[in-house]
């Protein structure tokens, strides 16, 4: 048996689709896992239910309990898995799309001035303003006539409820096809993800088994499936967190979900919707706004929810004004005929006046005026009044995200980080895995300049595979380069994968934590006997330029020497900021120490900018400073010729560019 502690870092705690993603993991092991919270209370980590229900905070210092013939791979799983902020999140809640209410606007609409208007307040989900005729969403209630079942129907019930599971996951994997995403709308990346979690739970074995054991105990299925998921939403809604209330939202979607199909009704269809309408509703679930053809919806009303259910976060992806939460009864929403959303104040304005109305037009105009006048940037290479053309280009996690990234108007990626191929599976990706991924990357990029960070991990980041040690400061210790150098059964695969997707299109490769120079040699003598090892079974592959990350103080006071054997240099802002200033970025109590302006982290990127300047290679920024338009002017002054961010930020960044 092994026991271990862990601090939780993924963001928020354990609620749905983390949860939901740790237990799909650790059943695939044959070993028992127990998860133990800090207030005492156990569950089994195979279950997404139990481990929501334990409430566990990001922060959260859990003990695991692990026994088995492969517990150490499952303990693996579970460091790596909890000590990631993204862990089962893929995409951030600002994914970046570049739609209304989705992405950050430098300058707020200041066209038309926002008197007071007695709205009724809610809880903002998504900000923005909308306004429209409404579309009413209230499914009858629920009810089961019967309630037991005779002894001998007991067999015959419990196939009806599997069937009825089944037909709940093959209702999902119709709605999901992506030949219907287009129907449906562009943005539902995020939405699908959230959907997976909660498809997860409907399958769980605390939901799903206590609605078997109440059928044997001679219960109708339907009935036991309502009061079930009543008890269980009502035990969420129960709980200290705020978060964690909101998930009875996605207990009670489900249940309706199931229960309808075991009850032959119809919910009422949400693809009738009309064009440009507020969706107005009592209580929807992230299941049920899944099927919403969202380009017809302008804006959301509910009464129930919160901005931290996964409505709310689905609004916020796809750029919807939303307000939740409205204290309104099911008749007010049948009498409103025409509403006002406005997700900044968080108030609702039913069937408003004219002179209501006609404020917020201009409101909607304003804004509307100020999204298309950058939307013209996106296709727009970006140049100073000085004539320097700065290249903006997007920080990326993962595949899922190259189609933001692309309708934001990057330039190609100044940052794909490798670790999520590592850090969310229960082995090391061989080769041809992580060919697959890069190749398709650079290809979907191609001519556009695609740079790729070799593997960055760390005692902080571990992934299964790499046994890494006990470090006090796992920041300062075995990480990066050193860990790749140091074992090239990891290094060899993922170096052999990027020469061959070379040929696929414009690839660049970085390394990290670089300290020496004779680090980056080592790198240049590996990657060259790759290349040889290739060559001599005949796979087809292309060189690539090689660039490092300036992020320690050592490769800044070396970057004359460093330039000399590089293509390029790198900024990684986040890390170098906390190494100069020798304060961990982590850590709120000296978060005054962490700042990218102070003037001994700016003469750190202008001597890096220096010394690439005499060897004549390109400068990029790829930390989160990148996008911080307080510095952008300094950084150009600097020699700086590529920026990468998010793909929100890119609009915002290409306009400023243009006006220096």
């Amino acid at each position: 048996m092994i026991t271990l502690e862990a601090t939780v870092a993924v963001k928020e705690g354990l609620h749905t689709r983390p949860a939901a993603q740790l237990a799909k993991t650790l059943k695939l092991f044959d070993s028992t896992v127990e998860l133990k919270s800090s207030k005492g209370k156990s569950a089994s980590a195979k279950s997404s239910v139990k481990l929501m229900l334990l409430g566990i905070k990001e922060g959260e210092t859990v003990q695991v309990l692990i026994d088995g013939s492969d517990e150490h791979d499952a303990a693996d799983v579970i460091r790596r898995s909890l000590s990631d902020p993204d862990f089962g999140l893929e995409l951030s809640d600002d994914s970046g799309a570049i739609v209304q209410g989705a992405m950050p606007l430098e300058v707020e609409p200041t066209a038309v001035a926002k008197p007071a208007h007695a709205g009724i307040k809610g809880v903002s989900g998504s900000r923005g303003v909308a306004m429209g005729p409404v579309h009413v969403y209230i499914p009858e209630k629920l009810v089961a006539t019967r309630q037991v079942i005779e002894v001998g129907e007991i067999p015959d019930e419990l196939s009806r409820f599997r069937r009825a599971l089944l037909q709940l996951e093959q209702r999902f994997v119709a709605a999901h096809q992506p030949a219907g995403d287009a129907a449906r709308g562009k943005d539902r990346d995020k939405g699908d993800d959230i959907v997976r979690a909660l498809l997860d739970v409907a399958q769980d074995e605390e939901f799903v088994g206590a609605i078997l054991r109440g059928i044997e105990g001679q219960g109708d299925a339907a009935a036991v499936t309502l009061r079930v998921g009543a008890v269980l939403a009502s035990t969420f809604e129960a709980m200290p967190d705020e978060y964690m209330r909101a998930r009875a939202e996605d207990i009670r979607g489900v249940t309706r979900q199931l229960a309808s199909i075991l009850l032959g009704q119809q919910l009422p269809d949400l693809g009738s919707i009309r064009e440009h309408c507020i969706l107005v509703a009592n209580d929807l679930s992230a299941w049920e706004f899944s099927r919403v053809p969202i380009d017809r919806v302008q804006g959301l009303v509910c009464i129930g929810g919160s901005a931290t259910s996964h409505v709310a976060i689905m609004a916020r992806t796809y750029g919807r004004p939303a307000v939740l939460g409205v204290p309104l009864s099911e008749a007010d929403l049948q009498a409103a005929k025409s509403i006002v959303v406005d997700g900044d104040a968080g108030q609702v304005i039913i069937n408003p006046t004219e002179l209501e109305a006609a404020h917020y037009r201009g409101l909607i105009r304003a804004e509307e005026e100020l999204r298309s006048g950058l939307a013209r940037y996106r296709d727009l290479v970006p140049h100073t009044s000085g004539g320097r053309r700065i290249e903006v280009a997007a920080n990326l996690g993962s595949l899922a995200e190259i189609r933001l990234a692309k309708e934001a108007g990057a330039m190609g990626v100044g940052l794909f980080r490798t670790e999520l191929l590592f850090m969310q599976r229960p082995s090391l990706p061989n080769e041809d895995e992580q060919f697959a991924v890069y190749s398709e990357l650079v290809a979907a990029f191609n001519p556009l300049p695609v740079v790729i960070r070799t593997l960055d991990i760390g005692g902080d980041k571990p992934v299964a595979g790499v046994e890494f040690p006990k470090e006090e400061n796992p920041f300062l210790g075995w990480r990066g380069v050193r860990m790749c150098l140091d074992r090239p059964d990891v290094f060899r695969p993922q170096i052999k994968a990027l020469l061959r997707a070379s040929l696929s299109g414009n690839l660049k490769v970085m390394v990290p934590m670089i300290s020496a120079v004779e680090e980056v040699r080592q790198v240049k003598a590996f990657i060259e006997a790759c290349a040889l090892e290739l060559e001599a079974d005949g796979v087809p592959h292309a060189r690539f330029e090689l660039g490092i990350m300036i992020e320690t103080p050592a490769a800044v006071l070396q970057a004359d020497e460093l330039a000399a054997e590089v293509a390029f240099f790198s900024i990684g802002t986040n890390d170098l900021t906390q190494y100069v200033m020798a304060a961990d970025r982590g850590n709120s109590q000296i978060s005054r120490l962490y700042r990218t302006d102070n003037p001994a982290v700016k003469k750190a990127i202008e001597l890096t900018c220096q010394a690439a300047a005499r060897a004549g290679i390109w400068v990029g920024v790829c930390g989160e400073a990148a996008a911080d338009h307080k510095l952008l002017q300094s950084f150009v002054e600097m020699g700086v010729t590529e920026l990468s961010m998010s793909p929100a930020a890119i609009l915002p960044t290409k306009k400023l560019i243009s006006e220096l």
